[in-house]
């Protein structure tokens, strides 16, 4: 299981003996807050707290722990101080005065809290020993707090899982009564922050599409896929397949996801520096010459011929959710690795797609897309953040693009490039004005006729909001999980359905062996053997946290194909037994890539790396 997934969960199981817990062991709901009591979230949650224990009653056992403030040694010392109580009711005593003695904490709410615990200072010895087992008892729950992924306060777990919703009752109550649509959304992000869960959903459709082609569904199957889906304005009418419309249309999301991938690492990303991104580039090269030249050695004429791109591509979501899966087998720069490299195979794939998987030229309404790019770019000069105006050239690109004889996917890159970034926000700016914003309004609470925030306070918010992101980084959180979530499943089972019969490789073994050779052996000889010699020749640094053997087993995963390859053979194989038997091969030599890479990372797991080349 990845880090994000773990550090959504507690660290440190709720112990009565040893927590400090209101409300009966067995109850059906635990709360757990990490706090600090010179926070002030803490104290503006911790009445919310009290209304949801009012709420649930007996059903609620609420557990604190110590988050002190970094940096505040008021917050450390009232944590330590309200350690040494003798007894539970001292020690809640004790916490509701620190929490709401004063609007924030000071010396007196200590010196307070200490004269109530009857900390006198008579026994000098006793005290050195209470004040020690109380600083060991603060340190245990701040490393509790940083294992259970705690990075301000309040932080809030409810049944062991981290609570990432608002704090107001009505969500509070959501939470841990459990509704359907709060269960739903909680289950939905256990999964997307589990590393494999893109490339698992993947398979997941694959074999749900090979399952349905090949069962009496099938015809019906295939059918639904050909039907025509059409719009239409007047006398004007534009259809295509809803095969089409998910290749040619819900697959540009796709293109534009890699294109803000592409641009993010091109800029702050690995790919940034020149010695960082030498090796992975390098290697990207290798990956993708070497077996397209293999296709070519064993295709070199013939109406298969023109499928030599298909073994050039790699699938990031599978090579990517191996590698996850394996855990601390592998080294974390290793997957970066991976993941710089399969960029670059993606823009080495754009450009293969773009000059020789196109149709038709038909200039005109290339010239028209060129107008349209240029439009985008003007867009970008004059610092236009919204992304709507964009989107709406965006469309009408694709459709210049599509009738341009292109493949109407590129539309995506292109938009990819010229949706702006900005610079970082200032976030102390921008907090010091929400605040400001939320105590003006705050003071309105008790007007009559007054519900909630104004409007004009709201759109303020909307505004800070939209500067925490740049439009691109939004853009690519936002699209990005549709990708992974929605579109490249529905990809899968649009083209990955093929009908298995006896003598459907029939005639095709040569093409099959051409995709499966340049897969499975050319991806790794051209990757690890391009790398090596970027390395040799001191163009790029092997990083020495992972050795050679290492490298061996993510370039045999690069072979996994499985995406870009499906999608360049659906071009380059227009006859259905040509682009079925191509289906296999792509399916036998991503199943054998997935096999001789793991294995290898598994084998070579625990040994010491070589020194950087």
């Amino acid at each position: 299981m990845s880090e994000a997934a773990i550090a959504n969960r507690l660290d440190r199981p709720v112990d009565d003996a040893v927590d400090h817990t209101l409300g009966p062991d067995r109850a059906q709901i635990t709360l757990v807050e990490y706090g600090s009591y010179a926070c002030p979230f803490c104290r503006a949650a911790n009445e919310r707290i009290a209304e949801v224990r009012d709420q649930l009653g007996d059903r609620l056992r609420y557990v604190f722990r110590h988050r002190p403030l970094t940096g505040s040694d008021l917050a450390r010392r009232a944590a330590e101080l309200i350690e040494r109580a003798e007894t539970p009711e001292q020690f809640w005593d004790a916490h509701v005065k620190l929490m709401t003695r004063s609007q924030v904490l000071t010396e007196e709410d200590i010196e307070a809290v200490a004269r109530d615990l009857g900390l006198t200072g008579a026994d000098p010895e006793r005290e050195a020993r209470e004040a020690e087992r109380a600083a060991a008892r603060v340190q245990a729950d701040i490393a509790s707090s940083h294992a259970s992924g705690v990075r301000f306060t309040p932080t809030f777990f409810i049944n062991e899982r981290r609570y990432d919703g608002p704090w107001d009752e009505s969500s509070f109550l959501d939470a841990m009564l459990g509704t359907l649509g709060h269960r739903f959304r909680a289950a939905a992000l256990d999964f997307a922050s589990w590393g494999p869960s893109a490339g698992i959903l993947l398979l997941l459709a694959t074999i749900l599409a090979v399952v349905l082609t090949n069962s009496p569904l099938g015809p019906a199957f295939e059918a639904f896929w050909h039907q025509e889906a059409a719009l239409s304005v007047g006398a004007a009418r534009f259809g295509m397949s809803i095969q089409h419309w998910v290749n040619d249309g819900l697959l540009t999301i796709f293109f534009l996801v890699v294109g803000l991938e592409i641009k993010r690492e091109f800029t702050v990303g690995h790919l940034a520096g020149r010695r960082s991104a030498a090796l992975p580039i390098a290697g990207a090269i290798g990956g993708m010459v070497v077996p397209a030249a293999l296709y070519v050695l064993i295709l070199p004429s013939g109406p298969w011929a023109h499928g030599w791109g298909v073994p050039m591509a790699t699938d990031t979501a599978f090579a990517i959710a191996i590698i996850v899966m394996m855990g601390a087998r592998v080294p974390i720069e290793l997957r970066i690795f991976l993941t710089a490299a399969a960029i670059v195979d993606d823009i080495g794939a754009i450009v293969v797609v773009a000059l020789f998987y196109s149709g038709q030229l038909q200039l005109g309404y290339l010239a028209a897309a060129v107008l349209l790019t240029g439009g985008l770019a003007a867009l970008n000069r004059m610092h236009i953040y919204r992304v709507a105006p964009y989107t709406l050239i965006g469309i009408a690109l694709w459709a210049s693009i599509y009738a341009g004889g292109l493949h109407a996917t590129l539309a995506g890159v292109v938009l990819a490039l010229f949706i702006p970034t900005r610079p970082p926000a200032n976030l102390a700016a921008l907090t010091a004005q929400a605040n400001s914003i939320m105590l003006a309004e705050s003071a309105h609470g008790a007007e009559v006729l007054r519900h909630g925030p104004s409007i004009p306070a709201l759109r303020a918010l909307d505004a800070i909001h939209d500067r925490l992101e740049s439009p691109a980084d939004r853009l690519l959180r936002h699209a990005g999980a549709r990708s992974s979530y929605l579109v490249l499943p529905l990809f899968a089972l649009a083209n990955a359905g093929v009908a298995i019969s006896p003598g459907i490789l029939d005639g095709r073994g040569t093409l099959v062996m051409a995709i499966m050779t340049g897969l499975v052996l050319g991806k790794p000889l051209g990757m690890l053997g391009a790398a090596w010699l970027a390395a040799r020749f001191g163009i790029a640094t092997k990083s020495a946290e992972y050795s050679w053997a290492q490298l061996a087993g993510a370039s045999a995963l690069a072979g996994i194909g499985f995406t870009m390859s499906l999608f360049i053979a659906g071009q380059a194989f227009p006859d259905p037994g040509d682009f079925a038997a191509a289906k296999i091969a792509v399916f036998a030599a991503s199943i054998a890539a997935a096999v001789i890479g793991a294995g290898l990372l598994w084998m070579v797991a625990g040994r010491p790396a070589s020194e950087p080349a």
